[in-house]
């Protein structure tokens, strides 16, 4: 009994020491498999994130903008005569003359000199038509402004019978009651290098039923007789999706404040145009519309100190090429047209933006490189001189005034001219600012100021009411071309412009990004030209009013304009 006692009570001894044996092993093993487990976890959290991380999503951003919009256009323009017309009407008459043998009658009494058909009368015409094409092909051999007075002092009679050609215009009134356009535009912003950003923008700017831009191109402004290298994407023209920007940007350099950006710039639709564009504002690349609303390619370095006192503030030293005149030879002396610009902003946060801007073009060439314009195919033949320009404005949103939110803006520009003593002899020895069409003016500098303010009231139902006014002096020119105006960039207008418009956005929810929206929009343009020459650098300006048909004119003189316009837009 004793040892039955005994034997079981080792037994249980024996086991109860192996028990914690066995379930330590298995404590062990179980945390080997919650290492292997937590191992893998981590790797494929690993993975994963080098997947994201390389993801389309994660460096890559893609948006863009359609819209369709119906211009309706008229205008009112004062009776002149029309250089090329005349010149065209003069080549036309000399050789039908010519191929004819008409009668030569003498302009005193009006007898026949030579009758029609005999040799005596096809070589005066031959003799005329020689000499018309001596004389335009002499023209292009003037290049200041004392060879163009001795030109037309020598060529006084051939200047005075070709006014017997002159084609008067009467004044009439141009209109396209129904323009419609396609505008498509894709944004690319790629984040490839820590620091580094690459932005590309495509655009595509079309009239309805045409592959051409001269639906809404006419004779009456210079920034849209056609289009050329600054405008192109900003002025309809045909199907193809054209590069409008691509730029990279370096920042953080040296772990400081401080930027480098290089390529075709964000130079079009600056502030405070975003306003009536429905647009956000656009950040340290853009520039005041009211000096600069260019396709330029160029570099800007930027710097953003932290300072207190001064939100926000940054400053920045932008250079851009508008014209490249390629290898110099003995026949192509023309320089490089440059803009250099320094821009200054204090201040901006959400409530208030202040900017100071000043911008110098060097060189400026008498018309960029088109083909099928008004005047045909153009090129740079000359630089006029130098342009300052210096601006000041402010824009400021206020909440919470009535039901909505108040948003206006004030912006002040000065242009000042330079000119050199060339003269243009594509444009009848016109220069920079100075001149009428042979009539060439001594170069001296001249002084012309705009102003552009308005306002937007921005209610909870996303109804938006906006409106503009803008004026030139007489002598005020800008560097707009791009703008996005049909007529012709109001904020280079000699005269006033008076916008209102109305923006009703469709109570949608954003999917692609949070700034996707759709809206309609309704707008009126009145342009009240005081001088010619608007966003014209070529020529001097002349009182619209002081206007005789008898004056000779490249381009055919507004008094007034009016557009009446429409869109639907979707903003991804």
């Amino acid at each position: 009994m004793k040892k039955t006692v005994l034997r079981a009570l080792l037994t249980t001894v024996v086991a109860g020491m192996s028990l914690p044996m066995a379930v330590h092993a298995a404590d062990v093993d179980l945390q080997q498999k919650i290492d292997k487990l937590s191992k893998e976890v981590a790797d494929l959290k690993g993975s994963v994130k080098k997947v994201e991380d390389k993801s389309l999503g994660k460096w890559l951003d893609i948006g863009g903008e359609y819209r369709f919009r119906v211009d309706s256009l008229h205008g009112q323009t004062a009776a002149y005569t029309d250089v090329m017309a005349t010149f065209a009407n003069a080549q036309n008459v000399l050789q039908s003359n010519f191929f004819n043998r008409a009668a030569v009658q003498n302009p005193a009494d009006g007898s026949i000199i030579f009758a029609a058909g005999t040799q005596g009368a096809s070589d005066f015409w031959q003799s005329q038509l020689g000499g018309m094409m001596t004389f335009q092909q002499s023209m292009n051999n003037v290049k200041t402004y004392d060879q163009a007075n001795a030109f037309l002092g020598a060529n006084a009679p051939m200047i005075g019978g070709l006014m017997n050609f002159a084609v008067q215009v009467p004044a009439y009134k141009p209109k396209n009651e129904t323009l419609y356009t396609n505008k498509f535009g894709l944004d690319l912003t790629a984040k490839p290098i820590r620091d580094i950003t690459v932005h590309a923008k495509l655009d595509m700017y079309k009239v309805f039923g045409s592959q051409e831009a001269s639906p809404a191109l006419g004779n009456y402004f210079s920034d849209r007789v056609g289009v050329f290298d600054g405008t192109l994407s900003h002025v309809p023209s045909d199907g193809l999706l054209n590069v409008d920007r691509a730029y990279a940007t370096w920042s953080n350099i040296a772990e400081q404040p401080v930027w480098l950006s290089v390529g075709r710039r964000p130079a079009t639709n600056g502030a405070p145009s975003n306003l009536r564009l429905n647009k956000e504002r656009p950040g340290n690349g853009g520039t005041p519309a009211l000096l600069v609303d260019y396709a330029f390619d160029g570099m800007t370095v930027g710097y953003a100190p932290d300072i207190d006192a001064l939100p926000g503030a940054y400053a920045k030293v932008c250079y851009g090429r508008g014209f490249d005149s390629g290898i110099k030879t003995s026949s192509n002396s023309i320089k490089d047209t440059d803009m250099l610009g320094v821009a200054i902003i204090p201040y901006e946060t959400d409530p208030l933006r202040v900017w100071f801007q000043w911008n110098r073009g060097f060189n400026i060439f008498d018309a960029p490189v088109m083909s099928n314009s008004a005047f045909g195919s153009t090129k740079p033949s000359t630089n006029l001189g130098d342009i300052d320009w210096y601006g000041i404005g402010a824009m400021s949103t206020l909440k919470n005034v009535g039901p909505g939110k108040l948003q206006l803006f004030s912006d002040f520009g000065l242009s000042v001219t330079h000119p050199n003593d060339n003269v243009s002899s594509q444009f009848g020895f016109m220069g920079l600012g100075t001149g009428a069409f042979f009539q060439p003016e001594k170069p001296s500098d001249k002084t012309g100021w705009a102003v552009y303010a308005g306002v937007r009231y921005d209610l909870p139902s996303k109804t938006k009411i906006g409106f503009e006014f803008n004026h030139g002096s007489k002598d005020w020119i800008t560097f707009a071309p791009a703008a996005d105006d049909m007529w012709t960039s109001k904020v280079g207008v000699r005269g006033n412009v008076y916008e209102p418009y109305i923006i009703q956005e469709l109570n949608l929810k954003p999917i692609s990004s949070y700034f996707a929206k759709a809206f309609f929009k309704l707008g009126y343009q009145y342009y009240d030209f005081e001088y010619t020459g608007s966003n014209n650098w070529v020529g001097a300006p002349q009182k619209i009013s002081d206007i005789k048909s008898s004056d000779m004119m490249l381009l055919a003189p507004l008094k007034e304009a009016h557009n009446i316009y429409g869109t639907f837009e979707v903003h991804f």
